[in-house]
């Protein structure tokens, strides 16, 4: 069995080692974290065995999960690839574009594998609607989260709007076209809501919304295409589908819609609340069946450098129009 250790035990490094501890595909070796007080915290409340240094922890693992701070993701990162370890690193992958270049290149180097914990695609709701997502004409996505100062430290776009980026990404397989982004800062220094306008080159517009302003928290994306539309919600892990199909003869009790010259089309309707699956443990539970199987990985780290270079062109559009 492979072994992993977590770097960082902040808050989202706390889930990922409780996830760990209890799973049946991986051995957790123990953590790291730079801060004494929560190493200790953290040992005494999950049972965990906190390492002293990086270097310690790098040493006895197979595998490294990188929880920590954007800004020291790519030093970790480094440092364990150059030592032959495959990493998981929480998103975004680095701070900039030249970091995680480099770690692409350290990684076919060194041959070791990594993937980005872009967790929304291990959402059961959207793997349900992944099956029927098919050249989307439009994406209307909506992110909304109440404020908390944890982080802060990057703009809402880093921190929230990434998550529909890489889903974007992902569905809609056409170069970018053009870019129009505002977004204003209430609490904090940088963003805290941002709105994106996206045109593709084929033709599909996508309009993403996050705040970290709000009163209720929402995660909720729409895609619209031909003869369907499709609504994910990430939170409860709900997917709906409602498409039109042919009428070959009338059936009782189904919609039916009038189209005038083109006929008529029975409206289908299909309601999903997806099981309590937990999208980081099918992520980690992912990467490490990629490194078994010897496959890419679901979320490799080029993806992430297309997400991190959007994300970076949306912020980049903001300060300006803040200027």
């Amino acid at each position: 069995m492979l072994k992993i250790g977590v770097v960082g035990a902040g808050h989202l490094g706390k889930i990922h080692l409780k996830i760990l501890k209890e799973s049946s595909f991986i051995d957790l070796m123990g953590f790291y974290d730079i801060n004494d007080d929560v190493s200790k915290l953290v040992t005494s409340s999950l049972d965990v065995k906190s390492f002293e240094s990086l270097d310690e922890l790098i040493k006895v693992c197979d595998i490294v999960d990188i929880v920590t701070p954007t800004l020291s993701h790519f030093y970790c990162a480094q440092q364990a690839i150059v030592n032959g370890k495959h990493v998981f690193i929480e998103k975004p992958v680095t701070h900039t574009i030249t970091e995680v270049k480099n770690l692409i290149k350290l990684a076919n180097k060194h041959h070791v594998k990594a993937q980005v914990g872009h967790v929304e695609r291990f959402n059961p709701a959207f793997k349900k609607a992944s099956e029927e997502i098919s050249k989307p004409k439009f994406i209307e996505t909506h992110r909304l989260a109440q404020f908390n100062p944890r982080g802060t430290d990057v703009s809402v776009v880093l921190d929230l709007m990434i998550h529909d980026l890489d889903i974007l990404l992902h569905v809609v397989n056409s170069p970018i076209k053009s870019i129009h982004a505002s977004g204003v800062s209430v609490l904090s220094d940088t963003p805290d809501i941002a709105n994106a306008r996206i045109e593709f080159l084929n033709g599909c517009v996508a309009n993403l919304t996050a705040s970290r302003m709000s009163l209720k928290n929402m995660r909720k994306s729409r895609f619209f295409q031909k003869d369907s539309y499709i609504s994910v919600d990430f939170l409860n892990k709900q997917f709906e589908l409602i498409c039109l199909e042919e009428l070959k003869e009338p059936e009782p009790f189904v919609p039916v819609i009038d189209l005038g010259p083109k006929g008529k089309k029975k409206v289908v309707m299909q309601t999903e609340k997806s099981s309590e699956t937990n999208p980081i443990e099918e992520e980690l539970k992912s990467f490490v069946n990629s490194i078994h199987q010897n496959k890419s990985p679901e979320v490799d780290l080029l993806s992430a450098q297309k997400v991190l270079q959007l994300a970076i062109e949306i912020s980049e559009q903001i300060t300006v129009g803040q200027n």
